[in-house]
């Protein structure tokens, strides 16, 4: 059974270059990259989610095949097509436009889980975005939370925070429900001033380890990290990079952290060992191709890159 356990939606991807006519295809949906991510860091991993019967849900099969994820959780569906996203680039960066309303993973429901798989895992995943979609896939989420610290599995959990997709009252609702059954909370400062009303980065790791977390990552763009226990906070400074793409480096954290985690048990290791890892992953376009397999991301931190 897979380590690592992760809940949610995949996007299929068309992103156009900054200066280019074209979009070149790709794949998104930040619980799908962070899956891809922990792959690549050499955790066993498994998928929970649907996509439709179409071309978009066979490119996705075809990558988490290749990228050695457990797909037998993911469910086909004849009648809801996968989501798609496009990304646009201008002088004010990435801008995101989605076709995902009905798509065949916001018709997931609890019933679809993998509960045996879940029980046996180290470590279940979710996001806002993944309860964001629908009703049914918010109560399959929390759920699949129940399940796994009814089990003592460790629950994962970014707050993910997207506007556009539920109005900002239900989703602090939603979100802090779920960060309060999390034990690793990954939250980015944007989200947070937003959710928690409040601009500084320690306040926001203590509002967030009064909820119940054991571990809080904050990440801060382009100034790093924080991450915190109870006993110990540490602020991680950010890594020079050739910026090219800020698409799923967030995701890219998740995924890195949580097969580090595992892997030691430190979670200021494994935020060090992330935050090179999403570091890495702005240095190409899209959200999966540029993410950096174990070797280069060791690589970079033997080299004493900063």
């Amino acid at each position: 059974m897979p380590e690592i356990v992760c809940i949610g939606e995949p996007l299929f991807e068309l992103n156009q270059p900054h200066g280019e006519d074209i979009f070149r295809q790709g794949h998104g949906g930040d619980t799908s990259n962070c899956a891809i991510a922990a792959a690549r860091q050499g955790a066993s991993v498994a998928y929970v989610t649907a996509v439709g019967a179409d071309q978009f849900g066979d490119s996705f099969l075809d990558l988490w095949k290749r990228e050695n994820i457990d797909v037998t959780a993911v469910k086909r569906s004849p009648i809801a097509h996968t989501g798609l996203y496009f990304v646009t680039h201008g002088e004010d960066g990435h801008v995101f436009s989605y076709m995902r309303a009905g798509s065949a993973a916001s018709r997931m429901t609890p019933d679809d889980l993998p509960e045996a798989m879940i029980r046996s895992a180290r470590v279940v995943h979710a996001s806002g975005i993944s309860q964001a979609i629908s009703s049914s896939a918010a109560d399959a989420v929390f759920t699949a939370m129940r399940m796994a610290r009814a089990a003592g599995v460790l629950v994962s959990y970014d707050t993910n925070l997207r506007l556009r997709l539920w109005p900002l009252d239900r989703a602090r609702a939603v979100i802090h429900a779920a960060v309060s059954l999390a034990d690793i909370v990954r939250p980015g400062l944007d989200d947070a001033m937003h959710l928690t009303g409040l601009a500084d980065p320690h306040e926001i790791v203590g509002f967030y380890l009064a909820m119940g977390a054991r571990v809080v990552a904050l990440t801060l763009g382009s100034e790093g990290a924080l991450v915190a226990t109870r006993d110990r906070r540490e602020r991680l400074p950010p890594i020079k990079v050739k910026l090219v793409d800020a698409t799923g480096a967030g995701d890219m954290f998740d995924g890195a952290f949580l097969a580090e985690y595992l892997r030691s048990g430190d979670p200021f290791a494994a935020a060090r060992y992330a935050n090179m890892a999403a570091a890495l992953s702005t240095e190409g376009y899209g959200a999966v191709a540029p993410m950096p397999r174990r070797d280069v991301v060791e690589a970079a931190i033997r080299d004493g890159r900063s």
